[in-house]
């Protein structure tokens, strides 16, 4: 019994119920490991008035040749998994190897973190915004022919059932592979639909771009990267996906340090399809061939129910000004923060395990490399 109290009050530390008391604990738990902190404010507030940033912490010395970075709410409403991880982490902070440091990046998107949204505030999917701006922009003609059934002007129980019949009508005709990839593949000329890329890079691009540049990212010998997913996949597994390109040697390392379990949607072999515009793609330009990135996507519930809560909350974002506390915004907020935040002690003790597990893998790698 008082084990399973300890495990219960470690589970809430980990996990608080909102993106404040989220940055707090972070905050708390760095200091208490003895770790650098900075601080990148967000110039928008929170749903009920609370500052947002994203905040930094630096573990090790600051010459390693060897980095990891630990990234948390890329997609805002996830980051209560990344979050949970980060805070476990430095609630636990190992005897780091020699010449290897830990930058873990809290809330890279705390507008959607706080508001429950996988967006930014532009409305922008963070990871379909890491595209140049100066070509041509992606052109999804999948998405183009959903684009209204997707996001439907009106969320009336006959609207939706239309809607749903044109969906699976796509479904059926081009085949699983192609229905994903038109929905979530990214898009970049509907603002209110579903995974956009948006027309410039957003704050928190930038503010990822400004935190590589400060802490000399690209000059390191070898940078590992675990980003904090959740929405698709097996409840509570953790996959480690790959998006370097196939046969490369941030591929190759991957699979060294976290094993066969590694994925890679370039080859079909993830339960995500290739996309647009991840995050992925800009750390590789910035940081370069010492880069070894993987997001880790922890699953929950199934595809169609995650496209339900998505729908909900760009539908109800697409109205105008938001009224937090009205009964159908906690409504829809709900729906989509049980998708990607499953708050039950089995799924969230999942997560700790496999966090805990990528990240000693990590470590070991970026040791046997810096050797």
């Amino acid at each position: 019994m008082q084990h399973d109290l300890q495990h219960d009050k470690a589970m809430s530390v980990c996990f608080p119920a909102d993106y404040k008391r989220a940055r707090e604990a972070f905050v708390a738990a760095a200091r208490a490991a003895g770790a650098t902190l900075n601080s990148y404010r967000h110039p928008l507030q929170g749903p009920n008035g609370e500052a947002l940033a994203t905040d930094v912490a630096w573990l090790g010395p600051e010459d390693a040749e060897a980095v990891l970075v630990l990234l948390s709410a890329t997609h805002g409403v996830e980051g209560f998994c990344g979050s949970a991880a980060q805070v476990d982490f430095l609630s636990r902070v190992p005897e780091l190897p020699d010449g290897v440091a830990i930058l873990v990046v809290h809330a890279v998107n705390p507008h959607g973190f706080a508001w429950l949204r996988r967006v930014t505030e532009e409305g922008v999917d963070l990871n379909r915004n890491y595209i140049d701006f100066s070509h041509l922009l992606p052109i999804n003609e999948g998405y183009d022919e959903l684009a209204d059934a997707v996001v439907p002007a009106t969320l009336d129980a006959e609207t939706l059932q239309l809607c749903d019949a044109r969906l699976a009508g796509y479904l059926s005709s081009h085949g699983s592979e192609s229905y994903e990839r038109a929905l979530t593949g990214g898009q970049y000329d509907y603002p209110h639909g579903l995974f956009y890329g948006g027309l410039e890079p957003t704050w928190s691009r930038k503010t990822c771009e400004n935190i590589i540049a400060a802490y000399a990212l690209s000059g390191r010998k070898r940078v590992a990267l675990i980003d904090f997913h959740t929405g698709i996949g097996p409840f509570g597994y953790g996959e480690p996906i790959c998006d370097h390109p196939p046969g490369s040697t941030g591929v190759r390392l991957a699979r060294q340090w976290y094993g066969d379990s590694v994925t890679e949607p370039a080859l079909g072999t993830s339960v995500s399809v290739a996309k647009h515009g991840l995050s992925d793609y800009g750390w590789m330009h910035l940081v370069g061939r010492p880069l070894v990135f993987i997001a880790l996507e922890f699953g929950t519930y199934p595809f169609d129910n995650m496209m339900q809560v998505l729908r909900a909350d760009h539908w109800l974002h697409a109205q105008g000004n938001v009224e937090w506390h009205a009964e159908q915004t906690q409504r829809i907020k709900s729906a989509i923060r049980n998708h990607f935040y499953p708050a039950t002690p089995g799924w969230q003790e999942m997560v700790l395990k496999r966090s805990r597990q990528c990240i000693r893998q990590a470590i070991e790698g970026l040791s046997n490399t810096h050797g």
